[in-house]
């Protein structure tokens, strides 16, 4: 998921005082990962201290003590999965291995925790049936993986920054005990999908036509309703989707897995971080942008989308106070804002989009119990 050379600006539209933000799509990487725009004390690295029977302790890390279910990586292959604390003191950290199954991990091996606990297609990571299929985009096919089910219901998931569609993998299961067909989707600028024109994200006020190509592709397949999942730019990407598809009557409800709402200050952190101070990165600065083939994106439109204005179906928001990219307030806001309409759970101490990882089962449990009254 990788997008030309960029920068991004944040600026007033010529006689039309209306908030545009451009970005490219390295930029917007950048600007929507998690540890960025974040200053981290140096801690050194997760380092291997010894293993046993279904176990490995590490060195005490910030990485090394997160609660839930991790994946560590290691070289350019290494991959193993480790759960549950054991044991901790000063001296290091103990978790249960779960499995190891690309590599060997040995005393003193550096490894990375990354969310990535499944790899793969949904057959090779979970044994679960599917059929590769694609949506008929404007820019052409676009790939997708779809799970079938015995309900007239689909959920289409669409994996949001620095990810792929392997994000959707540890939700599969739980929609498979509901009985509900699963369509896990490729937007533009994904590998194997069209490239976006000029190489910019829209935040996803083109995107979003993507996704309504997957809504069309579920409908001719028969489903009955939509409900659209989304993490992070990819939630953004479904909040578009349901304020503007000509299809939106077909979607019964969504799930938002951090949004990403406030976008001017996503940028304006990242103007900062690339060395605009004062009023260049200041709500009103327009820093000078890098790169070429300039597109916009309409601030004041997205701005709706933040306040619920257009939302007409339950919505699941799962966000996390500390997440450093996307600012809580803003979906307390939202939820405030359409108290009819929106049920919000918190996941205290998660990293964004990575609630599933710091608790599992309590995450799957809500989209069980939420999901179960719209079968």
């Amino acid at each position: 998921m990788r997008w030309g050379t960029a920068a991004v600006v944040a600026a007033a539209a010529a006689g039309a005082g209306v908030a545009v933000l451009v970005v490219g799509r390295r930029s917007y990487e950048r600007m929507v990962s998690p540890g960025v725009g974040a200053v981290e004390p140096e801690t050194g690295p997760v380092v291997v201290h010894s293993l046993g029977a279904d176990r490995v302790t590490f060195n005490r890390r910030p990485e090394s003590l997160r609660p839930g279910r991790w994946a560590v990586e290691w070289g350019d292959d290494g991959h193993a999965v480790v759960e549950e604390i054991l044991h901790r003191d000063a001296q290091g950290v103990t978790r249960r291995l779960v499995r190891a199954d690309r590599g060997t991990l040995i005393p003193g091996t550096e490894v990375r925790f990354t969310p990535r606990v499944h790899l793969g297609d949904p057959t090779r990571a979970l044994g679960l049936t599917y059929s590769a299929t694609a949506a008929d985009g404007e820019l052409g096919a676009l790939p997708a993986w779809r799970l079938d089910g015995k309900r007239g219901t689909w959920v289409i998931l669409v994996h949001g920054s620095e990810a792929d569609r392997q994000q959707a993998l540890p939700v599969l299961p739980v929609l498979h005990r509901l009985g509900l067909f699963a369509l896990v989707v490729t937007y533009r600028g994904d590998e194997g999908a069209p490239a976006s024109p000029g190489g910019y994200s829209h935040f996803g006020e083109t995107e979003w036509r993507d996704i309504e190509s997957a809504v069309r592709l579920a409908l001719d397949g028969g489903a009955g309703r939509v409900i659209l999942y989304g993490w992070s730019v990819g939630a953004t990407m479904v909040l578009q989707t349901a304020a503007r598809s000509a299809w939106a009557h077909a979607i019964s409800g969504l799930i938002l897995d951090s949004p990403v709402l406030d976008l001017p200050s996503v940028a304006r952190r990242d103007a900062a971080r690339a060395g605009f101070t004062g009023a260049a990165a200041g709500p009103g600065g327009a820093p000078a942008a890098r790169g070429q083939g300039r597109t916009g994106v309409d601030v004041v439109d997205s701005s709706r989308l933040a306040q619920g204005a257009d939302l007409r179906v339950p919505t699941l928001v799962l966000h996390s106070p500390d997440d450093r990219i996307a600012p809580f307030h803003t979906v307390e806001r939202l939820a405030a804002a359409r108290q009819d309409v929106v049920n919000l759970q918190r996941f205290p101490g998660a990293e964004h989009a990575a609630l599933w990882n710091s608790a599992p089962d309590h995450y799957t449990e809500l989209l069980r119990r939420w999901l179960t009254p719209l079968l």
